[in-house]
């Protein structure tokens, strides 16, 4: 039998941990209105990314006062900020990829407690209720004026095969379109939730899964990771484990045949209709979804798939419902950590010690650029930069751009990487470029009227390679002016 744990991780401990950290979090009691208005106010607090400016990092935002819903409260930008990510999972902010990387291969399971101890479930509403309504029972913000509905922007969806011989968590954007209805886009390819969903269509089922809202971030970052790492019937839920040494609590659904996450603020129990959809913006018609990663609105999808709820349930001390908005920091947290613990992955397997650090910028939105800190040891070494990002392109196919960079530029320094564009680099031998392959559809130039010579289909991309490292023979001929170290600097801030 397991032990109980007594004071197990979940999003309410993470914030009693940063609670008194002006840099990190802060609450208002002050009125807001869920529509549009709670990004709106955040996108000049601390949204940052590839939000419209003006933007900055700043602390996480707790709102406790919502209009239409007294007793729930809105948590946004919690991992909108890499440094404070580092904060809460107890990490060096600057390795978190290779933090990442060790938690994949040393996995955690998950366990199935008793519905007494899962405090997701201390209240229970089913569709069957005759005052049932999601848009009452659910806070979930709009982004911007022109979103299609409610977005539950930050939902960890949980399903299995038919047989339940594999699950799999992942997050997808999620409209509330009625009162027992979402649509939910699943993007073609690579997403283990997807192929499961075909398994029951071809069975002419629904899918049962839960929507696991308001999550411990090692939770939510450690399901972002995609195949190759993590292959099908990889679980996900087992990064999580190995991130906080303590296995991640499940409780079984009360209305459908799956489980939920024990710990979590709300879940929606809910199935996946076989071969039927929705018009995303079927309520609103303003012909756009909500913004995405890479700055732009998204285009409202005529035919994401049908989700027909069953149940909510949440805690009873006013539920925090966790909102993302999707341009911001918080985004390139999720997806361009564990994108840089898939690149470390392969090319530690297959050049080890040549690539010294990983980072997947806000400027890509964690997922269409990557910037490699390359070691070249001798003149056998000069070359092996490129194949690197040959690499990191194979353990990650959404990836547009890879920056090389030597070991004397900080990564995390955008000025700094720049720089070598301009001092170690030459534009007709330091370019690769490589055409007519697979990318992310949400990139709105990767369209054939945009390139019509490499692009056939929507999705396609060229593929690009900015070496700006020095090429082994020449580094005398490139040192950096060194100044002199003074241990006790600090003391002139006094």
């Amino acid at each position: 039998m397991t032990e109980k744990i007594t004071d197990p991780w979940d999003l309410r401990k993470v914030l009693r941990e940063i609670a008194d950290d002006p840099e990190n979090y802060h609450e208002t009691d002050l009125a807001i209105d869920p529509d549009a208005e709670i990004s709106g106010v955040y996108r000049y607090i601390g949204a940052g990314g590839t939000v419209e400016r003006p933007t900055k990092e700043g602390p996480a935002m707790m709102f406790n006062n919502l209009q239409g819903f007294p007793d729930s409260r809105v948590l946004i930008g919690l991992m909108a900020s890499r440094r404070r990510v580092g904060k809460i999972l107890h990490h060096d902010w600057q390795t978190l990829g290779r933090f990442l990387k060790d938690a994949v291969e040393n996995p955690v399971h998950p366990i199935t407690v008793p519905k007494e101890e899962a405090p997701v479930q201390e209240v229970v509403h089913l569709a069957t209720d005759p005052d049932f309504d999601l848009r009452k029972l659910v806070p979930a913000p709009t982004n911007t004026e022109y979103d299609a509905g409610p977005y539950i922007t930050c939902g960890l969806v949980k399903g299995s095969m038919p047989d339940k011989s594999m699950t799999d968590v992942t997050i997808h954007r999620i409209c509330i379109e009625g009162k027992d209805t979402m649509g939910m886009y699943i993007m073609p390819g690579g997403r283990h939730i997807g192929h499961f969903q075909k398994e029951f269509e071809k069975l002419g089922k629904p899918m049962p899964i839960t929507i696991n809202i308001g999550l411990d971030p090692a939770v939510t970052i450690g399901a972002t990771f995609e195949p190759p790492t993590t292959p099908l019937g990889y679980d996900e839920l087992d990064v999580a484990g190995a991130l906080r040494q303590e296995p991640v609590q499940l409780v079984d659904g009360v209305a459908v045949d799956e489980q939920a996450l024990a710990r979590a603020e709300y879940v929606i129990e809910a199935e996946i209709m076989p071969n039927e959809t929705i018009v995303e913006d079927i309520n609103t018609h303003t012909g756009h979804a909500m913004p995405e990663f890479p700055g732009y609105n998204g285009d409202a999808n005529p035919a994401v798939n049908l989700v027909k709820v069953k149940a909510v349930t949440c805690r009873r001390d006013r539920p925090i419902m966790q909102s993302v908005i999707g341009p911001s920091e918080e985004h390139v947290s999720m997806a361009g950590i564990p994108t840089e613990a898939s690149i470390l992955e392969l090319v530690d397997k297959a050049i080890p010690g040549k690539v010294v650090n990983v980072y997947n910028p806000p400027a890509g939105g964690g997922k269409l650029m990557t910037i490699m800190q390359i070691h070249k040891e001798n003149e056998a070494d000069e070359g092996i930069q490129r194949q690197a990002a040959i690499l990191a392109f194979s353990a990650f196919k959404e990836l547009k751009t890879v920056w090389l960079v030597d070991e004397d530029v900080d990564i995390f320094d955008m000025n700094d990487v720049v720089w070598t564009m301009n001092t170690r680099f030459q534009g007709d031998m330091d370019i690769m470029v490589l055409p007519g392959m697979r990318n992310h559809p949400l990139d709105p130039s990767e369209r054939p009227e945009y390139d019509p010579k490499s692009i056939r289909f929507r999705g396609m991309s060229s593929k690009t390679v900015i070496d700006g490292t020095v090429p082994f023979d020449m580094k005398d001929q490139f040192k950096r002016a060194h100044f002199k170290e003074v241990a006790d600097w600090k003391k002139y801030l006094d």
